[in-house]
This record gives C-alpha cells, sequence and structure tokens, in this order.
C-alpha cells in the first residue's frame, strides 16, 4: 500500500473546461456591484469614464458586434494548465532530493549575486531604478526577483520550496527588498504602488511607459510571472488591483490594447479566489469589443438557448438575435476562419512572469520611490477557496 501511495500522481486535466474553474461555483448574489473587500468594482470611476470616453474612436473599440466580422477564436489549453498547476499548488510537484539550500531566500538577504551576472539584490534595488534600458534588455534577472516553484529561462536561478516560502514569509528583510522589487518593476511599466493593500494607478511617466508596454509582448510573460511570485510569497492580494488596471487601460481607455489577450488569457488567471477572478471577468464581458468573441465566461444558464461557440473553451457568448443566427447559419462550414489564438506557448509560460506608499516605514538607502516596507500578513486560506 505505501508503494501505491508513494507513487500516486495527481491526474492533469486535458481540457480548457477541466482547467478553469472560474465559474463552477457562479452565484448572481455574490457578485454584489458595490466594491468587495479587494477594492475591486465593476463600476468605472468618474475619471475613467471621462478616459474611455475620451478613447471611443480607438480602433480596438471600434469593432462591429456582428459575429461575421471576426474569426472565431479559442481559448489556449497551454495557457490554461499551466495556471491551473500554479492556482493548485503544482499537484505533481516532486521535493527535490538536493539540500534545500534556500538561494532565492540569500540572495533576498543581500548573502549571494544573482548568477551569471554576479549581482546583489541592494545594486540593482539602489541602481537600477529608473535604468530602463537595463530592466529591458537583461534577462536573467527576472527569475531571480521573482522566484517560482517552476523552472524559468535562467537555469542558473533556483526554483522556490515550501520550506523556502515559509522561511521567506516570515523573514522582514526579504519581504522588504520583495516588494521594493515589484515597486521597481511597476515603475518600469509605468505604475505606482500607492498603499499596503497593493492599490495601484499611473505613475507620472505612464504615457512614455505604456507606449513602450504596448509594443514590448516579451514583457506580458514578466507581468505573468511576477503576478505568480506574488502569490507565492503572501501577496495574493496585490495581484486584482495590477489586473484590474490593466483590464482598464486596455479595454476602456485604448492606452494599452496590445495586451488585451493577455490580461484576460494570463494575467486573470494567476488568481486563485473564483470569485475575484469571476469580477474581473464581469468586468471586462461589459467593456470587451466585439462583444461576441468575449471567450471568458460566463457559460449560459442551465436549460438556456445555445449562443455563438466560443472554440474549445466550451464558454459561450451571450444568444445572437434572429438575424446573427440566421447569418452564422449562412457562414457556417468557413473552416478557414477558425484560427487559434495565443500570444505565449507552453514553454514560454514558465519564463512568465515620486509619490510613495502611505502608512509605512523608510526603506533606508534605496533610491526606489516608496517610504517603506509593506508588511502585509500572509493570512493561511483554507485550500478549498482556491481552484
Amino acid at each position: 500500500m505505501g508503494n501505491l501511495v508513494g507513487s500516486w500522481r495527481f491526474k492533469e486535466p486535458s481540457t480548457v473546461e477541466e482547467c478553469d474553474s472560474t465559474w463552477g461555483s457562479d452565484s448572481e448574489s455574490d457578485e454584489p456591484a458595490a466594491e468587495d473587500d479587494s477594492g475591486i468594482s465593476d463600476s468605472l470611476s468618474p475619471a475613467e469614464s471621462e478616459r474611455a470616453a475620451g478613447h471611443s474612436g480607438d480602433a480596438a473599440l471600434q469593432l462591429t458586434d456582428s459575429p461575421e466580422s471576426a474569426p472565431k477564436m479559442k481559448r489556449s489549453f497551454y495557457a490554461a494548465r499551466d495556471l491551473y498547476k500554479y492556482r493548485h499548488s503544482y499537484p505533481n510537484y516532486r521535493k527535490s532530493r538536493q539540500p534545500n539550500e534556500y538561494r532565492n531566500l540569500r540572495f533576498y538577504m543581500n548573502k549571494i549575486p544573482l548568477v551569471p551576472d554576479g549581482i546583489y539584490v541592494e545594486e540593482i534595488l539602489s541602481k537600477w531604478r529608473g535604468d530602463y534600458d537595463k530592466l529591458e534588455h537583461n534577462h536573467t534577472y527576472i527569475q531571480w526577483l521573482f522566484p517560482l516553484r517552476e523552472q524559468g529561462l535562467n537555469f542558473y536561478a533556483h526554483e522556490l520550496t515550501q520550506d523556502e516560502i515559509k522561511e521567506f514569509q516570515s523573514t522582514r528583510e526579504a519581504k522588504r527588498r520583495f516588494l521594493a522589487a515589484y515597486s521597481m518593476m511597476l515603475d518600469f511599466y509605468g505604475v505606482k504602488l500607492l498603499d499596503k493593500s497593493g492599490n495601484v494607478a499611473r505613475a507620472p511617466n505612464w504615457q512614455e511607459r505604456f507606449q513602450h508596454l504596448n509594443e514590448s509582448h516579451h514583457n506580458y510573460l514578466r507581468i505573468t510571472r511576477i503576478l505568480k511570485s506574488l502569490g507565492e510569497l503572501g501577496y495574493e492580494a496585490f495581484k486584482a488591483p495590477l489586473v484590474r488596471l490593466f483590464l482598464e487601460e486596455s479595454l476602456c481607455s485604448g492606452t494599452l490594447p496590445n495586451m488585451q489577450h493577455s490580461v484576460l488569457e494570463y494575467f486573470v488567471y494567476t488568481i486563485r479566489l473564483p470569485a475575484t477572478r469571476r469580477r474581473l471577468l464581469r468586468f471586462a464581458r461589459k467593456h470587451y469589443r466585439p462583444a461576441h468573441a468575449f471567450l471568458w465566461g460566463p457559460p449560459p444558464k442551465k436549460g438556456a438557448g445555445g449562443g455563438v461557440g466560443a472554440g474549445s473553451s466550451g464558454i459561450r457568448a451571450p444568444a445572437p438575435t434572429p438575424e446573427q443566427h440566421r447569418r452564422v447559419e449562412e457562414s457556417a462550414g468557413a473552416a478557414s476562419s477558425r484560427i487559434n489564438v495565443s500570444s505565449h506557448d507552453a514553454i514560454m509560460c514558465q519564463e512568465l512572469v515620486g509619490g510613495g506608499i502611505k502608512g509605512f516605514p523608510d526603506l533606508g538607502s534605496y533610491d526606489v520611490g516608496v517610504q517603506g516596507p509593506l508588511m502585509l500578513a500572509s493570512g493561511r486560506r483554507e485550500r478549498s477557496e482556491y481552484s
């Protein structure tokens, strides 16, 4: 019996539907329009509404809602499976037989440099902030600053372990530097960290940085990694405000139109609480154009009439009008119009990744644009909350 238990492996999902339980416990009553405890609401602020109105002429918002106006798309199974494994704490994770050297923690304690560059975290935090060319073109630091329990493209970086995560979360110095690194990367993207709850807003340099980010697709991989690392190291609550901001900028303001797919296919699904994912996706569905092409739910009610298919995702758009239904039937059979859309692939998924902050003590020598560490306690949650 012991051998059988020891050799048991979790059966991995084989479809997008099996990977995505966002709507499995859906209930209209648990989706109030008012803000929830994460500060997310489905309504736009007056400033956001004004920005959205000012960008109503954007090409991304001029697409027609007719089903035949665009090729049918479907969700990426590789993305869904990658994020399913992350949200479920890597169910087939095998503990390394090598001694746990806590290399990520020692790096953040400034005891060892990152490899292969030989740079210590203190130098990165004190000298790299605002050096956007260095942050853009150096590709070895991101795996050290935002470690995960999975291998990235820098094979000198070390995967996190459960024991190391616990030790990291109880070490103030490591957490202080980790949040300084997060603030540095937000500044690189044109975003400012506001408070200890993880709320964010546009930084003073947002126009220049958003223009760069809109054309720098490899940074979407970095952002996915950053979001994952936040969750691993005790800052799960920081994810939703950043994802919400990117939804607003890509769907409402039109400042990051190229990011739309990555936000919906990747960023949202790094969030472990299904209820938080639902709130973000309901907001996105209100502003996504063309509306019929929204692939991320919610699915139709049981017993309701069928809608326009949404590829292999199994998530359908709202039922079409009779006229739309007639047009779809007339255009049926055009197999060449069905394409797969994914900005990342299975391998690249693993590479995913001044005012101050209110209410914190001084960070010391770092010129990082923040006033202190964000010592957010990472409360333990029952695993049943996550899916």
